[in-house]
Parts: C-alpha cells; structure tokens; sequence
C-alpha cells in the first residue's frame, strides 16, 4: 500500500514538472509577466523548461530517481529564493513550489525502501 501511494505522489510530482516543462518550452509567451516581474528574461523560459522536463525525466526512471529529487529541490528552491529576492514571502508560487518538493521526497520515501533507510521516519 505504502509503494502504491508514493506512486502516485511520484506521478502527481512528474506530472507537475511536465507541465511546467511543457508551458516553458510551448507557451513561453504565457509567462512573460511573471518574468519580468522576477527580473528573469523572457527568453529564459525555453531554458527553464528544459530543466523543468529534466527534472522530471529523472525523477521518473527508478534507477535515476533520487539525483531527480535533488534536482528538482535545487530547481524549485531556486524559485522560492527568487521569490523571496522580489518580496513575495509565502506566495502562492513558493507554497506550490515547497508542496511539490516535499511531495517529491515522500513519494520517494514510500516508494523506494533505501530512501526510507537512510531517513529512519516512523509512518
């Protein structure tokens, strides 16, 4: 039952990266405001994508999951500080951020049992 559940976590993580993935790399033009509202370039965003999607691939492949999850805290903690440099504390764009991270180390904690060796957590 644990590993069913981190399944789904993990799919609704990847998910999420994809999509973001998906906006950057074919729907640049709908961020743009948010853009120039951090500072960021607008033509940027293509590279943000490729990370997003990145992200996401390794995250999903088993065997590569755990450096996925490093790297999508680092991506998505990237975004909370930028917020932060903005003056937006406790946007909605950081609580989401902050959700899918910590959803992306509890799917993998339920679903991958060296994960839960190395962070003893009683669930």
């Amino acid at each position: 039952m644990m590993v069913w559940a981190g399944r789904v976590i993990s799919a609704l993580v990847v998910l999420f990266l994809l999509v973001d993935a998906y906006t950057g790399l074919f729907a640049a033009q709908t961020l743009k405001a948010e853009m120039d509202a951090t500072g960021f370039p607008a033509n940027l965003v293509p590279a943000i994508g490729i990370i997003a999607l990145i992200c996401g691939v390794l995250y999903a492949i088993p065997a590569t999951s755990v450096i996925g999850a490093v790297l999508t805290t680092a991506f998505l903690g990237g975004a909370i500080c930028t917020h932060f440099r903005v003056g937006e504390i406790l946007s909605p764009p950081q609580i989401v951020c902050l959700v899918v991270v910590v959803a992306a180390w509890a799917g993998l904690y339920f679903r991958d049992s060296r994960v839960r060796q190395l962070m003893p957590f009683k669930v």
